[in-house]
């Protein structure tokens, strides 16, 4: 019975093991997004200085202070250091000292008289030492209190309570100076240790706090309008909440974030497996673009938690070009958006910042075309600084009135953001595309040089082929500029498309040069796998020789499920019961723009081959034909492309080619 169980659990394993695997690849994405995030009451509302309270009236949610202004406390610590009261210490040992010296030097003396004498005067002397006798000082200039520390006793005193040294000795008479040899020094001087002790505690006195607030007092009424005052005490509550945040609350924030994270990376799988199937189809490509996601989560969260005022020098516009670079422009704006609300979550103004980011993410998509030229790379980057600075200052004027006093380090953070850009992108290419195997405009300049090997090949061995191959890329790559596709992506899936005819290159027309056609020779059954195979040729040549999925992609869907209808209809004619599905290429259809414009520059040019004397008229007649026929058999469905742009498209390939035919066009006489 357990048997049974396990081989129908595994069984099922395996069956659902694709399901299983994006389940783990959500939770693991959600899971290591939400532990990166800051763990820290937000503040529920938005509001800038000028602007109306428009929610219910708000009342503190707890007992706080207003911090005192930078400003006003940076005067008060200047006024102490230049200003602080001078601490002096008396020195008893001087007095003992010159008491010491005299006993010594009158003992040697044997008049009394003049000992006596000597004695009036030193007591004399010393009654201005007791009182305090002191050096002048540069230290002791201006209008500072003064204190002396005498006995450990600490008392305030001015300078008039002292005596200075020079006037103490000109009160010694000389005959005294020339009986006592005596060492003469002040006993007053500057305690240095104590004045910097009592400094530095008036500095940590400092008050840093202002005003009492209660909880539960008014802090604004709806459509109050927020003043600097009313913006300074809801800075605090904000700044505060993150101190009031229990462990309770830390498990509630945190399911929040799980479930609101959790449902925005839903949504991009949602977009990918609707959108894009060949990406939420390969595992490989949907580990890229959450890869990307998570490492620009990584980035902002690491400046918030560093240094928050620097936010927007993270290079958030990074993503979106990666994206677009290796996928497509919709999703790279998709996953940016993406990006920017999960982050909006943690940031302090986030409405400035989903607008500035939103606004950025949107120029970086609709300006970097053509990475691979530096030029375009760096006006892009250019581009995308400069709309980043305009809405910022736009946003400053909205909500504060007025520019930044800082618009000149924003400046600086947004120039160093677009240098971070360019510098990052190259080597990020040249990494995802080694790691992931994926292409980058970069990779397709080097794969469009006609010197590679594979196309070297097919230039020996099925020259036609290449000619044909050329001429289609140089169509598709005019159509592709038409409608704003990926122009070298296109010529590239051109340049590759046929190469499965290298394996049989005589059994197609335009590498027949005798004359003969070997398809005389076979059955129709015969030729036509002969033809189709060519298509699976192609994918198994291009696997063995490494060519990217993006341009296998071309090689796939070139002729999509289209009859093969020369060899259905010389079928018919022997046959009546003809099962259609032998003569149709399998598939898949073009599922992008670059390859429905690929799949209609092929069947034109090589149609075009069949026309014996071609007119402006008849290029506009079957090429109108040809594309309609596809239209008809749904080839482009899938396509992201409209008729608007197929229409285009068919005005460059009629143009193209009248010109490669030399025709004009006939006017009437």
């Amino acid at each position: 019975m357990l048997s049974a169980f396990m081989k129908t659990f595994i069984t099922k394993f395996f069956e659902n093991r694709d399901f299983i695997y994006k389940t783990i690849l959500f939770l693991f994405t959600t899971f290591i997004i939400v532990s990166l995030l800051p763990k820290e009451e937000k503040f529920p509302f938005a509001y800038k200085i000028g602007m109306p309270w428009v929610y219910d009236d708000y009342y503190a949610p707890f007992d706080f202070s207003l911090p005192r202004p930078e400003s006003d406390v940076a005067s008060a610590k200047k006024q102490i250091m230049f200003n602080h009261p001078l601490y002096l210490s008396f020195a008893q040992e001087v007095n003992d000292s010159l008491e010491m010296q005299f006993k010594d030097q009158t003992a040697q003396i044997k008049n009394f008289l003049l000992r006596y004498r000597l004695r009036g005067a030193f007591d004399s002397i010393m009654r201005l030492y007791n009182q305090g006798v002191l050096a002048p000082n540069e230290a002791m200039r201006g209008n500072r209190e003064l204190y002396i520390r005498k006995s450990g006793v600490i008392e305030k005193a001015t300078f008039e309570n002292f005596h200075f040294f020079a006037g103490v000795q000109d009160k010694i008479s000389q005959s005294v100076l020339d009986s006592l040899k005596l060492s003469w020094r002040p006993n007053i001087r500057p305690d240095t240790e104590l004045t910097n002790r009592m400094k530095e505690k008036a500095l940590r006195e400092i008050p840093l706090w202002e005003g009492f607030y209660e909880k539960g007092s008014l802090i604004l009424s709806k459509n109050q309008v927020v003043d600097k005052d009313k913006f300074r005490q809801l800075e605090t509550i904000k700044n505060n909440l993150s101190l009031e945040l229990s462990s309770t609350r830390y498990f509630t924030l945190f399911a929040g974030y799980l479930l609101t994270v959790g449902l925005v990376i839903g949504m991009l799988f949602l977009f990918i497996q609707k959108y894009r199937p060949e990406i939420y189809t390969s595992n490989r490509k949907l580990v890229f673009v959450l890869l990307n996601l998570v490492l620009m989560v990584l980035a902002v969260t690491a400046v918030l938690k560093w240094q928050p005022q620097f936010l927007y020098l993270t290079p958030l516009c990074l993503l979106p070009l990666v994206v677009k670079a290796f996928f497509d422009a919709r999703l790279g704006l998709f996953t940016h958006v993406i990006t920017v609300l999960i982050l909006s979550l943690v940031v302090s103004d986030s409405i400035q910042f989903l607008v500035i980011q939103f606004i950025a993410g949107i120029v970086t998509i609709l300006t970097v075309s053509e990475s691979y030229k530096r030029t375009n790379l760096f006006i892009s980057v250019g581009k995308i600084v400069a709309v980043y600075l305009v809405s910022f200052v736009a946003l400053e004027l909205v909500f504060q009135g007025s520019v930044s006093e800082n618009v000149w380090q924003d400046m600086g953070v947004f120039g160093i953001n677009g240098l971070l850009i360019l510098a990052l992108s190259v080597p990020l290419f040249y990494v995802y595309e080694k790691v992931f195997g994926l292409v980058s405009d970069y990779s397709l300049l080097e794969l469009s040089d006609t010197n590679t090997d594979l196309l070297k090949e097919m230039a020996d061995k099925a020259p036609g082929t290449f000619h044909h191959s050329l001429q289609v890329a140089n169509l598709a790559e005019a159509a592709a500029q038409e409608v704003g596709a990926n122009a070298m992506l296109v010529r590239v899936g051109a340049l590759y498309h046929d190469i499965g005819k290298m394996l049989n290159p005589i059994y197609f027309t335009e590498n027949q040069i005798s004359g003969s056609n070997l398809h005389d020779e076979l059955s129709s059954k015969e030729s036509v796998k002969i033809i189709i195979d060519h298509v699976k040729d192609g994918v198994a040549l291009a696997k063995k020789n490494k060519l990217p999925d993006r341009i296998i992609d071309f090689i796939r869907t070139h002729h999509g499920t289209t009859l093969v209808y020369y060899f259905y209809k010389k079928e018919k004619e022997q046959s009546v019961d003809v099962d259609e599905k032998q003569f149709r290429y399998p598939g898949p259809i073009p599922f992008s723009k670059e390859t429905a414009i690929l799949m209609m520059a092929d069947s034109v040019e090589a149609a075009s081959k069949s026309l014996k004397e071609p007119t402006a008229l008849i290029i506009d007649d079957f090429v109108e034909k040809i594309i309609t026929k596809q239209l008809e058999e749904a080839q482009f469905v899938n396509a992201d492309i409209s008729l608007k742009e197929i229409e285009q498209i068919k005005k460059v390939l009629k143009r193209k080619l009248i010109n490669i035919y030399h025709l004009r066009v006939a006017y009437p006489e």
